[in-house]
C-alpha cells in the first residue's frame, strides 16, 4: 500500500511538472485566450503570431532580445471616454477641486472649457505642465496615484484606475510569458503613466523604464530660472520639479521618435486606437524592419458595456486598407470590465465645482483621432 501510494505521488508530481512546463503563456492549448471571444479573428492572428515567433524552426521566428510590443495606453489598454480619460480628469480635478489655490484663473477657465468630445492635442497638454509647476516628480506621481482612487461617474463601481479592458491586460501579461518586452507609449505625462500602470493590472509586466510618455520640462529645485542645469552638480537631498514648460506631446510621429530614441529597434508588435497611433504602427510595419511584424487596432463600437461611437464597418475597412488588424470592442471582447463595473445611465454628469471663473472660447485642439 505504501509502495502504491508512493508511486501515485510520483505520478502526479511528474504530470504537474510536465503541466507548468508546457503552458508558458496565457493562452490556452487551443491558442484561444479566456476574455476574447472563441471565433475572434484578432486574436487568432495574435497567437499565430507569437506562436511563430517562439518557434526556432519557423520563418516567423524572433530571438527574445528583439520581441518588442509597444501599446498606446488610453483607448488601447484602458478607457478613455471622458469622464473617465484619467489624465484630463486629473487635471480638471486639480485646478478646480482639489488645489484651486495653486493655479491661476486662466488654467481654471480652461479646464471648465473642457466638454464631451473634447480632443487632447498639444494646447492642453500645455495647460496640464503649467498646472504642475512647482511640484516635485514624486509629487505629480503620489497625486495621479491618489486621484485613480477617485470614482468615475461614467460607469458603476469604477475608479479611474479599474478602466483597464480585460483582453487587453491578458494580451499583455500573454506576450509577456512568452518573452516579448512590452512598452508603454502614451499621450499622457510620463510620470502620470508611470503611476497609472504601476498601480493596474499590468503593473508586473511594465516596468518604468518602459514607459515613454509626454515630456514637460524637470529641473532641479532652486534651478529653475537656469536655462541648462548642466552645471549644477545634484547633491543629497535634491528635489527633482515639474517648471512649467513644455516639452512634447507623445503622439503621431513623435510616438516613434521616442520610440527610436528609447529602444533603439523597430517594435515587431504595435497597438492603438486612433489616428495618433498609426505613426507607431506604421513604423513597427516599416519594410526595414528585420523581423515579421503586425499591427493591431481597437475599435470603440461597443456602445452597450462602453460609450462605443465608432462605426465598425467603416474603422474596419480603413485599419485594414493601411494595413492593421482591427479589434472590435463589441465582437472580440467577451469581457471587458470585471462583473460588478456596469455603464452609467448617462456618460455625463456636469459637475459642480463652486464659484465660477470666466470662461473663455475655447481653441480648437489638435485632431487626434
Amino acid at each position: 500500500m505504501k509502495k502504491s501510494f508512493t508511486a501515485i505521488l510520483l505520478t502526479l508530481a511528474f504530470c504537474i511538472t510536465l503541466v507548468g512546463c508546457g503552458n508558458t503563456g496565457s493562452a490556452a492549448s487551443d491558442g484561444k485566450l479566456a476574455y476574447w471571444t472563441a471565433d475572434s479573428a484578432a486574436m487568432k492572428s495574435l497567437t499565430d503570431f507569437v506562436t511563430a515567433a517562439s518557434d526556432e524552426k519557423s520563418d516567423g521566428y524572433i530571438p527574445v532580445g528583439d520581441r518588442v510590443a509597444v501599446f498606446d495606453m488610453d483607448g488601447t489598454l484602458t478607457c478613455e471616454t471622458f469622464y473617465t480619460y484619467y489624465d484630463t480628469m486629473m487635471f480638471i480635478e486639480y485646478c478646480l477641486k482639489d488645489h484651486p489655490d495653486r493655479v491661476s484663473d486662466e488654467l481654471k477657465a480652461a479646464a471648465r472649457e473642457i466638454k464631451p468630445g473634447y480632443t487632447a492635442g498639444e494646447e492642453l497638454a500645455r495647460n496640464f505642465a503649467k498646472a504642475y509647476a512647482g511640484m516635485t516628480v514624486s509629487e505629480l506621481y503620489d497625486y495621479a496615484v491618489e486621484f485613480g482612487r477617485k470614482n468615475t461617474d461614467s460607469f458603476n463601481n469604477m475608479r479611474y484606475i479599474d478602466g483597464f479592458y480585460l483582453p487587453m491586460v491578458e494580451v499583455v501579461k500573454y506576450l509577456y510569458e512568452n518573452d516579448f518586452t512590452i512598452y508603454v507609449v502614451s499621450g499622457t505625462e510620463r510620470t502620470t503613466t508611470r503611476a497609472i500602470v504601476a498601480n493596474s493590472p499590468i503593473k508586473d509586466y511594465v516596468s518604468p523604464e518602459q514607459v515613454i510618455g509626454t515630456e514637460f520640462e524637470v529641473k532641479v529645485k532652486g534651478n529653475e530660472d537656469i536655462s541648462s542645469n548642466m552645471d549644477y552638480k545634484y547633491a543629497d537631498g535634491d528635489e527633482l520639479v515639474f517648471t512649467g514648460e513644455f516639452i512634447q506631446k507623445n503622439l503621431n510621429a513623435n510616438k516613434t521618435i521616442w520610440i527610436e530614441r528609447e529602444i533603439g529597434k523597430y517594435p515587431v508588435l504595435a497597438f492603438g486606437n486612433s489616428g495618433s497611433d498609426t505613426s507607431m504602427m506604421n513604423y513597427a510595419l516599416d519594410k526595414r524592419n528585420p523581423y515579421p511584424s503586425a499591427a493591431y487596432m481597437v475599435v470603440a463600437d461597443d456602445d452597450v458595456r462602453e460609450w462605443g461611437t465608432q462605426n465598425w464597418e467603416e474603422k474596419s475597412a480603413q485599419y485594414t486598407e493601411q494595413g492593421y488588424v482591427p479589434i472590435s470592442m463589441k465582437n472580440d471582447f467577451e469581457k471587458i470590465y470585471s462583473d460588478d463595473i456596469t455603464r452609467a445611465d448617462v456618460q455625463y454628469v456636469e459637475p459642480d465645482y463652486g464659484d465660477e471663473a470666466p470662461a473663455r472660447e475655447s481653441d480648437e485642439l489638435e485632431e487626434a483621432a
